[in-house]
């Protein structure tokens, strides 16, 4: 018996035996949750190590870093990933996340010179989604940034204390990662959002740096 695999429902020919499909609910395998639970704790290190030799030249506070950084890293890039997953499901597609373990270990390594640049993995989509579709998934990571970032921002303040600054700190880095996703170079998610659509490419890109100057008190 020969089998055909579909990557996309788009694929299925369901048309002729008048049954209908439901859009794939958002589910996780075992290896995305393992992978994803990876990233998450090695990019909270890492952010907790660059934080802390940037601001105190050393490690201390390491334990309030790592609970700030954990509380960030869990809303700027695991959200981030989520929601590329999401939209590209409710497009049709299998769509899992897959950790860079190179990108990983060069985060951490980065870390420890102040500096860090992370590309810990992406969400991969089973298909060939069209130009808008693809632009669309795409949009979704930066997008929740800068709703996260805009949620923040002005909280911060109201609160105050450590609190405020924990709060700061997570609207800081959503804007800052909301930009540079926008970078339209390479597999960034701003080269496949340009290619849809320009207009909400360029508003993307201004309001996560109006995001960024906010957060640094420069707005």
């Amino acid at each position: 018996m020969n089998r055909k695999m579909y990557y996309s429902f788009h694929d299925i020919p369901f048309g002729s035996s008048g049954y209908g499909y439901e859009r794939p609910a958002l589910r996780f395998s075992r290896r995305e949750i393992m992978e994803l639970f990876i990233s998450i704790v090695i990019l909270s290190l890492a952010f907790s190590i660059a934080r802390s030799r940037m601001m105190y030249g050393g490690y201390e506070r390491m334990g309030y870093l790592m609970v700030s950084s954990f509380l960030a890293v869990i809303t700027a890039f695991a959200c981030h990933e989520v929601a590329h997953k999401y939209v590209g499901m409710r497009y049709g597609y299998w769509s899992e996340y897959r950790m860079f373990p190179q990108g990983l270990l060069l985060a951490l390594l980065l870390s420890f010179t102040g500096f860090l640049f992370a590309a810990p993995g992406a969400v991969v989509i089973f298909g060939s989604p069209p130009r808008e579709e693809n632009g669309k998934i795409s949009a979704a990571g930066p997008a929740t940034n800068i709703v996260i970032s805009a949620v923040c921002a002005p909280l911060s303040p109201v609160i105050g204390g450590m609190a405020g600054e924990i709060v700061g700190g997570i609207a800081a880095i959503n804007a800052f990662l909301a930009f540079f996703n926008l970078i339209p170079f390479g597999p960034l998610d701003g080269r496949k959002i340009l290619a849809w659509n320009t207009g909400v490419w360029a508003m993307m890109l201004v309001v996560s740096i109006a995001l960024i100057m906010f957060s640094m008190g420069l707005l």
